[in-house]
Parts: structure tokens; sequence; C-alpha cells
């Protein structure tokens, strides 16, 4: 009887049509490639109340950090850090001075400078965050490493970059290249951060274009605008897209799975509805509906904590009959936004 033979495998290792067969694991493989400019959006909004809920500094700078994650993973163009509290609570954070804003005083302002900060080039972190107790921590949270955050040695058509100095002639920009690049004839304040389309490598100057110009012309991906609001009904009137947001999703326990909603007609075939601008809300501890109870503007529209489903297109479930008896909100972030993937490509269709 034959005995089998085991043998070990290594990069040399021929396959049957002849090619060696060499893996290089030693850098990452999944580069984002663009395949054409892109018009839709993506955009969450979450409470910022989820950061009072963990108890020390580093608990709530790593919980900034996991959205981060996803929201850089799906490649959500806007996230949107809303305040649930009721309105004495909130007239008590605001009565501090902005200088004292700490993750223990204000965690709406925490979660939405935490967020502002990461999804930020580091070579422009220096320069655009000044020092703060927010930040004490922020250099222990792993990097987005998002298409914008480019090396020194790597070169793409589009830069993020901060004004160095202005005057009429033009403005000198910092890009994170050897040599500053100059856009001419605009005076830019100092210190501004702002998008550039770079010309020839060997150029030294270039054009300040808008933040969205490399996902609408090119198909980048090129991070999340973040967007504070004072209220779950300001996500909505301060929508920053011409029409609002076409399609909204709520997440809550008690909504409907969200694979038996993305069957229904308006749903299963997006491309035909030509949505652009997606919405998905996440609530804090207590879910959306405390959102709505708190909220006095949608009070006066007969919207409250027991029928704050109405405000969204869909009231959806993103894992019913889970394990556990809660599901944090970090968790139903990354949960929503894989069950919601194959919708938001299929848009891009």
């Amino acid at each position: 009887m034959a005995k089998d033979k085991k043998r070990k495998r290594d990069a040399g290792d021929v396959k049957p049509g002849g090619q060696s067969q060499q893996v290089d694991t030693s850098k990452p493989t999944a580069v984002f490639q663009p395949s054409g400019g892109r018009a839709h959006t993506l955009s969450v909004a979450l409470p910022g109340s989820i950061i009072a809920n963990a108890k020390s500094h580093d608990q709530k700078t790593y919980l900034a950090g996991q959205i981060a994650r996803a929201l850089a993973v799906f490649c959500v163009d806007e996230v949107v850090v809303f305040d649930d509290e009721d309105k004495q609570t909130q007239h008590t954070r605001h009565a501090i001075g902005e200088n004292d804003y700490t993750a223990f005083s204000h965690p709406c302002h925490f979660l939405a400078h935490l967020l502002s900060y990461l999804e930020t080039p580091p070579h422009l972190r220096k320069t655009l965050f000044p020092m703060h107790p927010n930040l004490r921590t922020a250099g222990t949270l792993p990097s987005l490493d998002m298409p914008h955050h480019l090396r020194a040695n790597e070169w793409c058509e589009y830069r993020e970059g901060v004004v160095l100095k202005s005057d009429a002639s033009g403005s000198s920009i910092d890009v994170g290249l050897a040599e500053p690049r100059v856009v001419e004839g605009a005076e830019i304040p100092q210190g501004t951060r702002v998008t550039l389309r770079l010309g020839e490598p060997s150029s030294t100057t270039a054009e300040a274009v808008a933040p969205s110009t490399p996902r609408e012309e090119t198909g980048y991906y090129w991070g999340f605008n973040v967007r504070s609001c004072k209220s779950l009904s300001t996500v909505f009137t301060e929508c920053p897209f011409d029409g609002g947001y076409n399609v909204s999703f709520g997440t809550s326990e008690r909504g409907e799975a969200l694979p038996t909603v993305l069957t229904q007609p308006a749903l299963a075939q997006p491309e035909v509805q030509k949505y652009r601008h997606v919405l998905v809300a996440f609530g804090g501890v207590a879910g959306l509906e405390t959102a709505g109870k708190n909220d006095l503007d949608l009070g006066l529209m007969g919207i409250s904590g027991a029928n704050v489903q109405e405000l969204f297109d869909h009231w959806v479930n993103v894992l019913p009959n889970q394990g556990s008896r809660t599901i944090r909100t970090e968790e139903a972030i990354w949960l929503g936004l894989m069950g919601l993937r194959g919708f938001v490509e299929q848009i891009g269709r």
C-alpha cells in the first residue's frame, strides 16, 4: 500500500500552468482602486451619548477609534454626530466654554473631534489640531489608512494640504511632499485645509478643487465629512445635499429584518429609483426612540419616541434573533453597513 507523502509548500512552488507561485504578504494588496466618477454618497448618523456610556478616557477614545474604522472600511462619505440628550442636559453642557470641552463634559464634541482628527491625513494633523485634552491618547488608535492618507513616496493626482502662506500672487500649500505646491492667483487664508489637483510630478503648481471632486470626477473614496447637530431632526433639516437624503434607514431592535426590507420593490433595484444620498441612523443606549422623545422640534411635528420610525423611510433591525441581550452602537454600525453594502454598491452601478 502506497503511503501518503507530505511535503512543504513554499513560495517557489509551481502552479499547474508552469508559473512560479510567489505571494508577497509583507504589504497589503487591498489598495482602493477608483472605477470612475461617483455621484452617490453614504451618510451615517449616531448620537454622541454613546461616548458618555464609556467609563474612562481611554475607553472613550477606543470607542471613537472603532467607529472611525467602520466609517473608513465601508467608504462612508459623511458622519453626523447628533445630541440625543434632554434639553436640560444640553443646556448644562453648552454653558461651559468650548476650550473646556472634554470627553466627560461634552461627549458629542469629543466624538466629532476625534473623528475629524482621525480622518485628517497624518501630515496635516500637527498644523490643524492644536494640543487638546481630547487628543491625549489619540495616538494609540489604529490608522484609518484611507486613499487620501498618502505617503511621501506615493503619487496621486489629488492631495490634501494646508496653506503655509498666502498673498495676492497665490498660496503656498504643504501637501506632504518634498516641496510645497502653489495655487497661483488664489489668496487662501493661512492654516486652511484644501484639496488640490496636482499637475505633473515635476510641477510645483496645483489647482484647488472642492473636497468632493476626487469622488465625483474620478471615483476615489476621499474620507468622511464630520457634521455636528443639536438634535435628531437637524440631521435632516441641515443636510448639505440638494434635495436632502433620498432614502433613510433608522435602526432599532423593533424594526423589520434588514434582509427582508431590502427585497422591497423600491430597494431591490435602487439604480432604477436613482437614489443618490443614503442615510443610516443609529441610536444610543436607549435607541433612536430616546432621541425622538427629547427632540422638541419633532414634538411639534407630532413625532415622539413612540413613533420616531415615521421620520425614516425604512425602520430596520440589522441583526434579528441576536444571541446577546443588547447590540452596542459601535457593533450595530459594522453590522448595518455590512448589511447595506450590496445595496449601496448597486446604486453605484
